[in-house]
């Protein structure tokens, strides 16, 4: 990251706080690696700057809290990153210097003061997602008589089935998915946690269709784009636009909608909590760390809120009664028939 000699402290940090700690000793994901990567190399570039030194002539006397809090500001001011990006920048900051605390005694103090900075607040989002009908009609627009549009209505429909995050579902090999009964298939979530999601039989004869090939090597991605490699992000989010496009026409409402792959992953969570599956299983099924993280889809749900606001209603006893229907006696209507 740094170009500079092996001896000089910095470098010899940084490297080992990417190799022995992150990878080694916290075995994260190459995705958490990429992150801090990123967040230290806007770092030491601003500290670079600020110092009107290059970056290989910093040295861990430049790392003060003044400057990250500098940097802070500059993330929000200049490059107008968002409260929550700051604040990943920040946490990617504040383990680098936790590392730092381990490896340099002299200047404890000095990193202390980083780790004593708190996240910024900020409004959680509010979380968009589409109802069971929407969806239908979102997966209606595939034409599945296309093998490329096969592909997408299969993926789709897998997004919505497992609510997996679309790095999950991209990731999924042919030996991972099992289309016998009973159709499972098994993902790779963060932190390195594996689950395995049960499969409708629609989901599983869609998958089929994809891996039905006794030439396709056994590790081979499921969803692979028209050159034969693995589907991109971007290409995911591509054909999920396309589609929306044209189910747009058919229900115009979709058109104030934001959708996006984690869409239909918010969109599985609602559908299941809108047919009374305990939060517990729901965390599980989607592979949350924490129950708090599952619990804003209750805050979330629109339908859920007006059955509560209709069963207080009534409980209230505001709910008006409605007078019986008026019906014309008999003789009124023989009367009614001589005229």
């Amino acid at each position: 990251m740094i170009p500079r000699r092996h001896s000089d402290p910095l470098l010899r940090l940084v490297e080992s706080f990417f190799r022995d700690y992150l990878q080694q000793a916290r075995g994260v994901s190459r995705h958490t690696v990429l992150a801090y990567r990123d967040a230290l190399r806007l770092f030491f570039s601003f500290l670079a700057e600020e110092t009107k030194r290059p970056v290989a002539k910093l040295a861990l006397e430049d790392l003060t809290v003044d400057r990250v809090l500098a940097f802070l500001d500059h993330l929000e001011s200049d490059r107008h990153n968002s409260v929550s990006t700051r604040n990943v920048r920040l946490t990617a900051i504040r383990s680098f210097f936790r590392h730092l605390i381990q490896q340099d005694m002299l200047h404890v103090a000095q990193f202390q003061r980083v780790l004593s900075l708190p996240l910024k607040k900020t409004r959680p989002p509010v979380i968009s997602y589409l109802e069971p009908e929407e969806v239908q009609v979102l997966l209606r627009q595939p034409d599945r008589r296309i093998e490329r549009e096969a592909r997408d209505h299969a993926l789709l429909l897998f997004l919505y089935n497992t609510g997996s995050r679309i790095s999950e579902a991209l990731a999924v090999r042919r030996d991972e998915i099992q289309l016998a009964r009973p159709h499972q298939v098994r993902l790779h979530g963060k932190g390195r946690k594996d689950r395995v999601c049960p499969l409708w039989p629609d989901t599983a004869k869609a998958l089929k269709r994809l891996v039905d090939d006794p030439e396709l090597p056994r590790d081979a991605p499921v969803f692979r784009s028209t050159r034969g490699g693995p589907l991109s992000r971007d290409g995911a989010a591509h054909l999920l636009r396309k589609y929306l496009q044209l189910a747009v026409r058919q229900l115009p409402t979709l058109r104030r909608k934001h959708v996006t792959p984690h869409v239909l992953r918010h969109s599985c969570a609602v559908a299941l909590l809108q047919a009374g599956v305990d939060l517990t299983v729901i965390r599980d099924y989607l592979g949350h760390e924490s129950i708090a993280t599952t619990d804003r889809y209750t805050r979330a749900n629109l339908q859920m809120k007006r059955r509560v606001l209709d069963a207080f209603w009534k409980r209230a006893g505001l709910s008006p009664s409605r007078d019986p229907r008026w019906r014309p006696a008999p003789d009124l209507l023989a009367f009614l028939t001589s005229l």
